[in-house]
């Protein structure tokens, strides 16, 4: 006998309108929507939203490493976490792993291995709320990037790897300034061993930064994962990476950069903070000017789980976009990218992950009031 369930009286967000009706839930898939009343669970009104699908999250180390030098339980780490991304909205998670240490690392590729472990058990096992994948964040100028990647591509979760290099005057960090900013406090160094720490990084990157990122790009071509250009900052960036086979162009850090990925059909992507905040934090292009001039597809929360839903609101609310082209960015559009075919969209057929927002009060961010995946409340 089939299990179903009708979420009814809700402002249903479809792909290009919002309705008033209901949906009907059954066998963890979406089996009808309608317009008007049904016999079911009354939403009162509230809006319906599919599940937010969430390509680059870093917010799991934080879990894991609360502190400098303070491990917890990775298995407790992993459910802190994943509690957090869904009652955000978000049902479908790429959790941002590591690839690439340096000598005065403290989380090594072993413990990266062991923590993807752990993802991959409990998503085997069905212990999460949200469904979680795993982005690969390939460090490319690190001297074991491509041992990294070797190690933990090899986990059947890894569905997306992104190809970055943070040293010194490029990309993120044109300003020697705003790399010093950010880079010496954070590692509480001197100028003396900031300047050694900067030159060390430099010449990595232009040891290692070429050779990784081709042997990374072809291996994962080879193992049918996607991959994604990271702080593309140049023309020349983005040729190198449509080059190497990229389909996602992760925070461009430049209107050109942007541009020239759009045009070439990769889904530029941003970070939610940068709508909510309203620029970058680290002095480049602001997500907004981007999305106003059409060269912006997704939305990340990249290190705050609940912005997704704050900036998709925030875009509708200020009459940046509708609703629907709101909630596209950050959830068809990712599921898209990322070839999840099956769900981002309240559509019959596709899986049942649905957010019921309470979003009556403007001057407010939105409300999670309860959020299914494949039909299953899972808070």
């Amino acid at each position: 006998m089939s299990a179903e369930t009708i979420l009814s009286n809700a402002r249903i967000v479809l792909a290009d309108e919002a309705i008033d009706g209901h949906v009907v839930i059954r066998d963890g898939r979406i089996a009808a929507i309608g317009r008007g009343p049904a016999t079911g669970e009354d939403l009162g009104g509230d809006t319906l939203i599919p599940g937010l699908v969430e390509l680059h999250t870093d917010h799991i180390e934080t879990h894991f490493m609360p502190r400098p030098k303070v491990f917890w339980d990775m298995f407790a780490a992993l459910q802190t976490h994943d509690a957090q991304i869904a009652a955000s909205g978000i049902t479908t998670v790429f959790d941002a792993i590591r690839v690439g240490t340096d000598e005065d690392a403290t989380l090594t590729v072993d413990t990266m291995e062991k923590l993807s472990n752990v993802i991959a058990e409990a998503a085997a096992t069905d212990e999460t709320r949200a469904e979680h994948f795993i982005h690969l964040r390939c460090e490319v100028s690190a001297p074991d990037a491509v041992e990294g990647f070797e190690r933990l591509s090899k986990n059947p979760r890894v569905r997306l790897a992104s190809l970055m290099d943070h040293a010194p005057g490029q990309r993120q960090f044109v300003s020697y300034d705003t790399y010093r900013t950010y880079y010496q406090k954070k590692k509480a160094l001197s100028d003396e061993e900031f300047d050694r720490f900067t030159k060390r990084r430099i010449a990595e990157s232009e040891a290692n930064s070429g050779p990784s990122r081709r042997a990374i790009s072809a291996a994962a071509r080879a193992r049918g994962i996607a991959l994604a250009s990271h702080d593309d900052a140049t023309l020349g960036h983005v040729e190198e990476a449509i080059a190497l086979g990229t389909t996602i162009a992760e925070f461009p850090t430049t209107p050109e950069a942007a541009e020239a990925s759009h045009a070439a059909g990769l889904g530029v992507l941003m970070g939610a903070p940068n709508i909510v905040r309203g620029g970058s934090h680290s002095g480049n292009v602001a997500a907004h000017d981007l999305l106003l001039i059409g060269h912006l597809d997704i939305l990340s929360s990249d290190y705050i789980p609940f912005s997704m839903l704050q900036a998709a609101f925030l875009l509708a609310r200020d009459g940046t976009l509708d609703l629907p082209a709101a909630i596209r960015l950050v959830s068809a559009n990712p599921a898209k990218a990322a070839g999840l075919a099956d769900r981002g969209e309240i559509a019959v057929g596709k899986r049942a992950d649905l957010v019921r927002v309470r979003a009556d009060r403007p001057e407010r961010p939105p409300i999670v009031a309860s959020v299914y995946r494949a039909g299953r409340r899972v808070a």
